[in-house]
């Protein structure tokens, strides 16, 4: 097994807050999904969420772009509180992109017929639509694969359309969920070196959440482990897997990165 973080920058480049869960308390039928949760993510970062099922990593996502109003707390992006823009205000506001674990295109469209419908959406001005699309084409190697429907693509291409769709908006923030899901050890290195790519190049703050704990791992500046609804330890990807708060709620005393 490759080292961990063997292709990824190390450190992101400025120690600027862009997104902040202030106070966040969610309930669900008077379960309490997050409790007082308080996160600060950094510009240009790239975060891993990790915990057991049903602790509110996908809650959180759908807290940040709009699909679900906390009970409590705040969302500030850039220091401006969002917690009441709407989600399509929202999304492109302060340049959201949001990639769900299941679909996120139209099965019965081309992978081009995608992009172009997603470009018409958010981008008015015809040759800069064409542009950003050729862009993406040429990004993703799409090439080949511009006229097949998307319901015959393979999961990894799926993957890669539905994250090239979030990318037309030119997103400062984009949320993955579960995007090692279900994938082959090579698709999910080819994932990797995307989000590497993203961070590097495209200058864009990434938040990942994934069961896939060592994928994730490998391509994060920072992870956090979420438990009862809180956050229970934070910090690089070495030094989370010796939390002991960590080990005992998720890792467990045999998990190795390496």
């Amino acid at each position: 097994m490759a080292l961990i973080k063997k292709f990824r920058i190390k450190n992101f480049k400025e120690k600027h807050t862009l997104l902040e869960l202030d106070k966040i308390s969610m309930f669900y039928n008077k379960r309490q999904i997050l409790n007082n949760l308080n996160l600060k993510i950094n510009k240009q970062e790239v975060l891993g969420m990790l915990g057991p099922n049903g602790v509110g990593k996908s809650t959180i996502f759908h807290i940040i772009t709009g699909l679900k109003d906390p009970s409590y707390g705040k969302i500030l992006i850039n220091g401006e509180d969002c917690t009441n823009i709407p989600i399509y205000e929202r999304a492109t506001r302060y340049k959201l992109g949001y990639v769900p674990q299941h679909g996120g295109f139209m099965q019965s469209l081309s992978l081009i017929e995608n992009l172009k419908l997603v470009g018409e959406i958010h981008i008015k001005e015809k040759d800069l639509r064409k542009s950003k699309i050729e862009k993406i084409i040429s990004q993703f190697e799409f090439d080949p694969l511009l006229k097949i429907k998307a319901k015959h693509l393979s999961g990894g291409q799926k993957k890669k359309l539905v994250i090239g769709m979030a990318l037309i908006n030119d997103p400062n923030i984009l949320l993955l969920d579960e995007p090692f899901a279900a994938l082959d050890i090579l698709t999910i290195k080819m994932l990797q070196e995307i989000i590497v790519n993203l961070q590097a190049l495209e200058k864009i703050t990434v938040v990942i959440c994934d069961h896939q704990a060592r994928d994730l791992l490998s391509c994060v500046d920072r992870a956090i482990v979420l438990s009862n609804g809180k956050i229970i330890a934070s910090g690089s990807p070495n030094e989370i897997i010796k939390d002991a708060s960590a080990k005992s709620a998720y890792f467990g005393d045999e998990f190795k990165i390496n």
